[in-house]
């Protein structure tokens, strides 16, 4: 990968742009001690328990065969899971699990490879380290190392833990290599991509966005038809995961396609990285007015200048998914068929309405739960001022602390219910348009949807406590967030137990529609959620920057 940038220069320049990597390495290592097992440990024993959840709902043969028909049958399934492509117990893992494990696992990489690269940049601690004894090309090489052993350790915990379930060793050894090949595809990305930008946030934003499409395609290509893939499911690495067959006959051939993608993008990082000063981008900011307009003249005003296009997009992503669940919602029936087990684990989702209203109040309560991950980069926006050293020209002025902080919570808070309104509205019209009760249905899953409101503003408190407390801890807000994710995704079909499920605010709102509601869970949730973000403001007040 270094003969890329450094093809002109001698072996002993190659080795001098590399000084330093083993040290860098092992201070990656260091600092995400917590994050990479965190994934690792929570992501592999939550793929290899879906053996037995599967063998738990389809006992027999003839169920599992029935599941794949139904799911292959529907071209709306396709796209958000992929095609069925073997009935087996481990098959059924592989198409439950191959695409959302891929994705965690990209998600996972970005987040390394960002934080060792333009991160360190954007804070000036690259430039420190560059003045010692660190070779120009070392930081990028040990970024991308700590991703690859994060990826590795990943599809080690899932092919062993499948392996050990009683599930066969080449499907299980697939699996693992198509969700962490994946990753070291996207830790690949992440490089070129923090390349590109002059900030951490817009290159994990420009990755997400390659994953999104990746993932679009991916979908696009297994609705288009499931008698022959697609080549837009080719054309995506997620669908390189899907297509190694784990479980399914494995095509061993693909999975030279992971490495190759990688080593190419990470060729393209360093010929950019050699061609760039430090703290330089390809992509700067465009140079603004000469004057600023009355709007920025508040700190509200200015943080709506900063969080306003990632408010735009959480909206729209949130009416598409609206959009396509509520097209599920009105066949959620002849999907489950007369499943006991799979009506039990819909109904633990949503409730023990009517299994169409159950359908509609889980995916009001995914709709929630995913709401969480904006309200916590909100929120997390003030670290990353405070640490890029944006915040204190702001604070010298006539601007308070809490004026400042007030700003963005804002968006954390009002965005929530914004993004919430949104997800809702389209999922209502789906569902409305599908069943020819556009009236009945729009008003009722609009409800449901801003019922989440609530347990998204507990986490949203919970973020602005940990930011005003201990700020060196902010990786914990996105562990908290994504185990409430997990809980209340994986969580009924893994059949925890009601101590675990009530671990997540979620779980103590009423499941709607359908069911009924009193005040007292929203008036108890939003009572805390006030408690815990005046805790932090208090300590934002009085801690000191940086």
């Amino acid at each position: 990968m270094t003969a890329v940038a450094a093809a002109p220069a001698a072996p002993a320049a190659r080795a001098g742009h590399l000084a330093g990597t083993g040290t860098l390495v092992r201070l990656a290592l260091r600092r995400d001690r917590v994050l990479i097992p965190a994934w690792a440990l929570t992501l592999g024993p939550v793929v290899a328990a879906m053996g037995a959840s599967f063998e738990a709902v389809y006992g027999t043969a003839a169920e599992r065969a029935h599941l794949a028909a139904s799911m292959n049958a529907n071209g709306s399934m396709r796209a958000l899971y992929g095609p069925v492509l073997d009935d087996s117990l481990g098959g059924l893992v592989a198409w439950r699990m191959a695409g959302f494990g891929a994705v965690l696992a990209a998600v996972m990489s970005l987040l390394i490879v960002v934080r060792h690269t333009r991160e360190e940049e954007e804070t000036g601690r690259q430039e420190l380290l560059s003045a010692g004894v660190a070779g120009r090309r070392a930081p990028l090489t040990a970024a991308l190392l700590t991703a690859l052993a994060a990826d590795a350790g990943l599809a080690v915990v899932i092919a062993g833990g499948l392996a050990a379930s009683g599930l066969p060793g080449a499907g299980s050894l697939a699996l693992g290599t198509a969700i962490g090949g994946t990753g070291l595809v996207f830790a690949a990305l992440a490089a070129v991509a923090a390349q590109l930008t002059e900030s951490a946030r817009l290159a994990r934003g420009l990755t997400g966005a390659v994953l999104g499409l990746a993932f679009v395609l991916r979908a696009a290509g297994d609705a288009a038809g499931q008698e022959a893939v697609s080549p837009l499911t080719w054309a995506s690495p997620i669908g390189w995961a899907e297509n190694l067959r784990p479980y399914a006959g494995e095509r061993w051939w693909a999975a030279p396609l992971f490495p190759a993608a990688a080593a190419l993008a990470a060729g393209a990082a360093y010929a950019l990285a050699a061609r760039r000063d430090t703290g330089m981008s390809f992509l700067p900011a465009r140079p603004g007015p000469a004057r600023a307009p009355r709007s920025l003249n508040s700190a509200f005003g200015l943080a709506r200048r900063l969080q306003r296009t990632t408010l735009l997009g959480w909206t729209l992503g949130f009416l598409c998914a609206g959009a396509l669940f509520g097209q599920l919602a009105e066949g959620a029936a002849d999907l489950v068929g007369g499943n006991r087990q799979t009506r039990e684990i819909v109904e633990r989702m949503g409730g023990q309405q009517g299994l169409t209203d159950a359908f509609l109040a889980t995916m009001t309560g995914l709709l929630g739960m995913v709401a969480a991950l904006y309200a916590a980069g909100a929120v997390l926006r003030l670290r990353g001022e405070e640490t890029g050293g944006r915040a204190e020209p702001v604070l010298a002025c006539a601007v308070g602390r809490l004026r400042w902080a007030a700003g963005h919570l804002a968006f954390a808070y009002g965005g929530t219910v914004v993004v919430l309104a949104s997800g809702g509205l389209a999922l209502g019209a789906g569902y409305g348009l599908a069943a020819h009760d556009l009236g009945g249905a729009l008003g009722s899953v609009l409800a449901a949807a801003l019922c989440q409101v609530p347990a998204v503003w507990t986490l949203t408190g919970l973020a602005v406590l940990v930011v005003g407390l201990v700020p060196r801890a902010t990786g914990a807000v996105w562990a908290l967030t994504g185990g409430c994710l997990a809980l209340g995704w994986i969580g009924p079909a893994l059949r925890l137990p009601a101590w675990a499920m009530d671990l997540s605010p979620y779980s103590h709102l009423p499941k709607l529609p359908g069911a009924e509601a009193t005040a007292a869970p929203f008036v108890w949730l939003t009572a805390l959620s006030a408690v815990l973000a005046l805790g932090g403001l208090a300590g934002l007040r009085r801690r000191d920057l940086g």
